[in-house]
Order: structure tokens, then sequence, then C-alpha cells
């Protein structure tokens, strides 16, 4: 498809102004950026996606649930086995153009190990993880997913806590493939070596510790 754009762009006569526009808008947008990065307040969940900001409405019980289970499994594998960092809704990953707090997102300690106690800016992590609700959908499987994946993050999954399923995506290439889209039975994790745990236990606490339990 950018192909498509480009080729596009190069048989209009006035590319070169065309593209001058484009940079010119970019340009602008770089600023409005850095000017986020000053104004952003600690409080707030908020992302820069393409110029614009956008402030995240509160989350429900149920999301709030899905992803403190979530997270309290995959910190405690992770940390058991010394295999990353695991963070949680507030750390703000930067990749070319946008700015995003995933709901959770995991490093490998390749890359972790770097990271300092006062950092707030973080490069694209290895699994990002969204948990779903009717104001962040259109973007988590829009924006995001394009360009989770251009970045090449290799594991994606989709959390949907009303109807208790997870979507696991995983690059291949250039594109996400589509593991798996269920609500029952396990799964295990491409990126964090030898997780595996029930889909429900994202869920339900009482799975949750049994699985924890089990580590």
């Amino acid at each position: 498809m950018n192909n498509a754009i480009l080729t596009r762009i190069m048989n209009q006569p006035d590319a070169h102004l065309l593209l001058q526009k484009v940079e010119a808008i970019l340009h602008e947008e770089e600023e409005r950026r850095q000017l986020f990065y000053k104004e952003i307040k600690e409080g707030e969940k908020i992302e820069f996606i393409n110029g614009e900001i956008v402030v995240h409405s509160p989350v429900t019980k149920r999301q709030n649930v899905a992803s403190g289970l979530l997270y309290r499994l995959l910190s405690i594998y992770s940390g058991k086995n010394n295999l990353g960092f695991v963070g949680i809704e507030k750390i703000m990953i930067t990749l070319t153009r946008n700015d995003y707090e995933p709901d959770i997102c995991f490093f490998k300690r390749e890359k972790s190990s770097g990271f300092t106690e006062n950092q707030t800016l973080f490069p694209a992590p290895d699994l990002v993880i969204e948990i779903l609700s009717d104001s962040t959908e259109v973007r988590d499987r829009g924006v995001k997913f394009k360009d989770y994946q251009s970045h090449k993050i290799e594991e994606y999954w989709i959390i949907d806590p009303e109807n208790q399923t997870l979507e696991q995506y995983h690059l291949k290439e250039n594109s996400y493939d589509l593991i798996l889209k269920s609500s029952q039975g396990n799964f295990a994790s491409f990126v964090i070596e030898g997780f595996q745990i029930p889909i429900l236990s994202i869920f339900d606490e009482a799975e949750n510790l049994r699985t924890v339990l089990g580590f």
C-alpha cells in the first residue's frame, strides 16, 4: 500500500511540491510533539497520534481487572526468570511519528538493561498488549495495529474484557499473522520464553492465582 501511494505521488507533475507540503506539515507536527512532551502531566493517560493529542477516559472495572491480572502474570513470570521489564499503563513508547501508552508492554532484557530509573520515554517494546474499550477499539485495531506492525514489534495481543477473548498476533516478515482468537484453552508467547497460560487466567482471579502458583 505504501508503494502504491508513493507511485501515485511520483506520477504527479508537481510531486516535488506535494512532498514539500508534506515535509512542512510534518515539521509543524514535530514542534507540537516537542511541546506535548513538555506539557504532559504525570496523572494523565495521554498519547500523541498523527499530530493529535488523545486523552483517555477512565477505565471500567472489567478493563482494570483484566489489565491487573495479566500484569501480575507477566511481571511475576518475567521477574522470576529475569527475562526483562514489564510496563503497565503509563509507560510511553516513542515511535517514529507517534507516542503511545499501551495498557501493558514487555521489553526483553537485552533492551531493558539500558533503561534508567528516571526514564520517561521508551523505545518500541517486543510485546504490546491493549485492553479494548468502546473508545479505544478503533485505534487499537487501526492506527496502533499498523504502527506496531511497521515498527516490527514482534508480538501484539488485543484483550477483549467484555467477551473475555484474546487475539494474539505475531510478526512474520513485515505483517502480523493472527495466531489465535479465543476465550478458551492455553496460549504461549513468542516473545516471552516459556510463558504459557490459560486464557481464563486473564479474566478470573482464582484461575489467575492457580497459574501464578504453577510458575
